[in-house]
């Protein structure tokens, strides 16, 4: 994962080898931060496998926490998806 911007609460992750899964999949955990004013993700290319996500967050909040958090609490709904079919 590569962060660019010059705003700390608006920045665009760049994700390398991901695709729609991961990005829409994303976008909805992060979208339930009440702190995100804007979440959306594009594939830059059919051809490449790369996915530029990006956030906006309201006041001084930075962009890379509800990043993060959107990730665990993904990660956590998938374990939970896990046990459940097992």
């Amino acid at each position: 994962v590569q962060a660019d911007g010059t705003d700390g609460n608006c920045v665009t992750f760049v994700l390398h080898d991901e695709d729609h899964t991961l990005g829409n999949s994303l976008r909805y955990m992060v979208m339930k931060n009440p702190d995100v004013e804007f979440c959306g993700y594009c594939i830059t290319h059919p051809s490449e496998s790369k996915i530029n996500f990006r956030i906006q967050t309201r006041g001084s909040l930075p962009a890379v926490e509800p990043f993060r958090k959107g990730l665990n609490d993904l990660m956590g709904v998938c374990q939970h998806i896990l046990n459940t079919f097992e």
